[in-house]
């Protein structure tokens, strides 16, 4: 349904200055903050949170027109389509940290790589043991399914490094441009990968798979562009194809992200749900909206965690705080 807009990459510093592997590079209280490009794990005080907080506050007291929010939810695949056929494939960057945190996607890759670390962030349970005991009994025939694959820049890295010689990778977006020009990309692999359009609000899907046949469904910055409204269905859907034991993973806007805190009074639709100026929307949340989500609709919690990172930009001196929600839940 939507590729993330996120800024997720750091440029590539000298061999001499090798960037430490993404999520392991932490802000001591003695450290330049310019001297690397990011920085992640950061710790908010607590005036920071409230400046956000007032942000918010303010950017929501005018919402947009009723008629603005009825056209964009009965148009949101034309502004998808729209905004794809501007920028094709060269908007989005490659996703360095997909494997670092998802290590489930490409399990061979993640055995032979020594030295790629089990990340685990504060404010959650430790998932180490379940990643590793996952990845020891991996089965073969793998089917993966991803929900709003955009262009595909999740996609083609797991064809590129899950070495399952069965493998088979569904994706689906509801903008037919993505779909259209993920297919006509050169890394398209019809024999392991099924893309095909698909609103996943509708009431009824109509997959190229079974129920109970998915071991793992990616949801990576695409329910944020889904109406909350509508959001516990897509999840309710999820449950009914991932095999029992299936394994949801999930990245997508917390709450106070620097874009939710960039917009203006007007733009909003609901409660930290808002538009942009190409029309695409984007929800922010927290860990609890997440976790309701989720185990109302029979999964059990593997891992939810909030992922602070400050990028800077060097040259022009500024500091930009990111917030991202990162979790996977398993189907009972």
């Amino acid at each position: 349904m939507a590729e993330s807009k996120e800024s997720d990459t750091v440029a590539e510093e000298s061999a001499t200055n090798k960037r430490p592997q993404f999520g392991n590079r932490t802000l001591g209280k003695d450290d330049d903050v310019f001297q690397h490009n990011a920085w992640d794990n950061v710790v908010w005080d607590k005036e920071q949170e409230e400046v956000a907080q007032l942000k918010v506050e303010k950017n929501s007291k005018v919402l947009a027109s009723e008629e603005e929010i009825a056209k964009y939810e009965s148009e949101a695949d034309k502004f998808w389509d729209k905004f794809y056929g501007i920028h094709q494939n060269r908007f989005f960057k490659d996703r360095h940290w997909l494997f670092t945190e998802f290590p489930e996607l490409a399990p061979d890759a993640f055995k032979k790589d020594k030295n790629r670390p089990l990340r685990v962030l504060p404010e959650t349970q430790s998932d180490t043991e379940d990643k590793e005991s996952n990845l020891e009994s991996k089965k073969t025939s793998q089917r993966i399914f991803e929900i709003g694959c955009g262009v595909g820049n999740t996609v083609f890295p797991i064809l590129i490094y899950n070495e399952d010689p069965d493998l088979l990778v569904y994706c689906c977006d509801f903008s037919s441009s993505a779909v259209e020009i993920l297919q006509k990309s050169r890394e398209y692999d019809s024999k392991r990968c099924k893309a095909f359009v698909l609103d996943a609000t509708k009431e009824e899907w109509n997959p190229p798979f079974e129920e109970n046949s998915l071991d793992i469904v990616v949801l990576i910055f695409v329910l944020s562009a889904i109406h909350p409204d509508k959001m516990k269905h897509v999840i309710k859907q999820i449950h009914r194809y991932l095999k029992p034991g299936g394994l949801v993973v999930f990245r997508d806007y917390g709450r106070y992200d620097l874009a939710q805190l960039r917009f203006k009074e007007g733009q909003c639709l609901a409660d930290n749900f808002y538009v942009r100026g190409d029309g695409t929307r984007v929800y922010f949340f927290t860990q609890d909206d997440v976790r309701d989500l989720f185990t109302d609709c029979g999964f059990s919690e593997v891992q939810n965690l909030v992922d602070r990172r400050l990028q800077v930009n060097r040259g022009r001196q500024l500091q930009m705080y990111r917030v991202w929600i990162q979790c996977k839940y398993r189907k009972n």
